[in-house]
């Protein structure tokens, strides 16, 4: 990693004094500019933004929103002091890390929350490296800006050559109160929904299919109130979406020299946003997921749920290029530039038609199962019924060779979950001893989630693994939206027909319908949270809690 010239960083200040944005230094230049460190003094309070001409309050930590860029390395004791300035209790928990229960900074589970003017101290050894991040699990706290990067230097030689390197944070602001968005949801559930299908619609798809197929289809949806434009709970109808802190007008900029290896650590630090990332004229070696190497993939875009991280390299020419970060739904996105020169920016390309839900997405298809046919496996509906599920995929299957919701058509590579293998082999090679099958349920119009048709409320006690077992997950969505599952305190394998080789993951994204394998070893003790991490369904109950203790323990 090469020094910033005196010219490059003159460029970011002036930069940082013309946005007058209280953002942190990492979001202004390269972060190899930013050295690992093992003391951090962190402080959450309010603070203000300002996007597309308006102003509202935020939440951050140290005055900014994303906050500081947490930078450790591999081998180290970290600690770090948070200290509370709101007037309500908050936390911060950090995603993907492995640390003990009691630093993981779940209120409730892991510990009592950081009270009004207390602190807390954290203090864990630092056992693995990579790219992640961080944010408060208190309340909808996150969507008000709590949050930021969090990067581990290998202790050893980095597997990943590079010459310089740039966070890119993505995430989604809203100036309403989260609370009101929460209510406004469960009043009408398509409330955020700019893409209502339209007599229009019908009109285009009567055309395309005839009127008979068109009007069977229609009356089917109509029959189980739903609807097939319905990707995203929340949209550009409320959401400013942002990189690194800015908005699409306000253009963060990162500026490399021509002939460089440029590594982009991209972040999903949003509360609901599935984001479709390209640059467009660049192919994009994808090197890193969740913060685990994997052997490099070439992909021209990929599709990145929330709280997941992909690491990738760029070797651009002299010129500029656009990061695109489109919305799933595609009603907005969020533009940086890439650039050797910072007076040049880049065409943006227009919003892409939005996608629309199959057969296959309501787990009603029979065809087109490709190589993981033999995933698929009917539903037992051995879950609980009722108000809080108003739907059951009757068919669901392995979806690893989809590339997202919307990216099936189109004619450049995207990544997919197939695409995905570790760089090492992973150390148990162990077959599980028990199979865990969980359901990821819901009722879309009274706005509930659950998971086997319970939310987390009415949940008696938590899911019991053995310390040191090998365990199968496998995870039944009964939904017709994705939904990107975190466990807490361990890494799963996504299956993926790698053996060995497949690939470590602290989230993974469960599509619609799905039926996605993962295996795991129950190495860390204690309560670990375990939840969707769409910050309004784990609110509204797609949470559950993992007790890990050894054999005779489990309470």
């Amino acid at each position: 990693m090469r020094k910033l010239s005196r010219r490059k960083f003159v460029a970011g200040a002036l930069q940082l004094s013309a946005l007058s944005l209280p953002l942190p230094q990492w979001a202004f230049g390269s972060t190899g500019e930013i050295s690992p460190r093992v003391n951090y003094a962190l402080q959450i309070g309010e603070t203000t933004v300002s996007y597309g001409g308006r102003t509202g309050m935020a939440m951050g930590v140290n005055g900014s929103v994303p906050g500081p860029l947490v930078r450790l390395r591999e081998g180290q004791i970290a600690t770090l002091d948070v200290s509370n300035a709101l007037a309500e209790t908050s936390s911060i928990h950090w995603h993907g890390l492995l640390l003990p229960t009691n630093m993981d900074g779940v209120p409730g589970l892991s510990f009592d929350g950081i009270g009004v003017g207390e602190t807390y101290h954290y203090e864990f050894e630092v056992r693995q490296n990579g790219t992640y991040w961080y944010h408060s699990h208190s309340g909808l706290q996150e969507q008000s800006g709590i949050y930021g990067p969090l990067i581990i230097d290998p202790e050893g030689v980095d597997p990943v050559e590079y010459d310089r390197e740039f966070v890119v944070l993505l995430s989604d602001w809203t100036f309403e109160d989260p609370y009101r968005v929460l209510r406004n949801l469960k009043h009408t559930e398509d409330y955020y929904n700019r893409n209502r299908w339209t007599a229009e619609d019908f009109r285009r798809e009567a055309k395309e299919r005839g009127f008979g197929k068109a009007a069977a289809d229609d009356a089917m949806w109509a029959a189980m109130r739903m609807s097939k434009t319905d990707i995203a709970d929340i949209s550009a109808a409320t959401y400013t979406y942002l990189m690194n802190g800015r908005d699409a007008a306000q253009n963060w900029t990162g500026e490399f020299e021509p002939g460089e290896r440029v590594r982009l650590r991209f972040i999903n630090g949003s509360a609901m946003t599935f984001f479709n990332v390209r640059l467009p004229g660049l192919p994009m070696s994808v090197v890193q997921a969740d913060g685990q190497n994997i052997k490099p993939v070439e992909v021209d875009e990929f599709q990145i749920g929330v709280a997941e991280t992909y690491d990738v390299i760029v070797e651009p020419a002299a010129g500029a290029y656009t990061i695109m970060a489109e919305s799933m739904d595609r009603s907005g996105y969020v533009r940086g530039t890439l650039t050797s020169n910072t007076a040049r920016s880049a065409d943006v390309p227009a919003l892409r038609d939005p996608p629309i839900l199959t057969m296959t997405d309501m787990g009603m298809a029979h065809g087109d199962m490709g190589d993981h046919a033999m995933h698929m496996k009917p539903v037992s509906h051995d879950h609980r019924m009722g108000p809080g599920v108003d739907m059951v995929a009757q068919v669901p299957m392995s979806r690893l060779d989809h590339p997202g919701l919307g990216l099936d058509d189109v004619d450049h590579r995207v990544l997919r979950y197939s695409d995905l293998r570790s760089l090492e082999r992973n150390e148990d090679d162990r077959k599980p001893g028990r199979v865990l099958e969980l359901h990821l349920t819901g009722n879309m119009h009274r706005y509930m989630w659950s998971f086997d048709g319970i939310k987390f409320s009415e949940v008696k006690g938590p899911i019991e693994f053995e310390l040191g077992e090998r365990l199968r997950l496998v995870l039944v969505n009964d939904t017709m939206m994705a939904h990107p599952i975190h466990l807490h305190g361990m890494f799963v394998e996504l299956v993926n027909r790698n053996a060995a080789f497949n690939p470590r993951k602290h989230t993974v994204n469960v599509k619609p319908a799905e039926r996605l394998v993962v295996d795991l070893t129950a190495d860390e003790p204690g309560l670990w949270a375990f939840h969707c991490h769409l910050l309004y369904h784990m609110k509204a109950g797609m949470m559950r809690a993992v007790r890990v203790a050894p054999p005779g323990d489990a309470a």
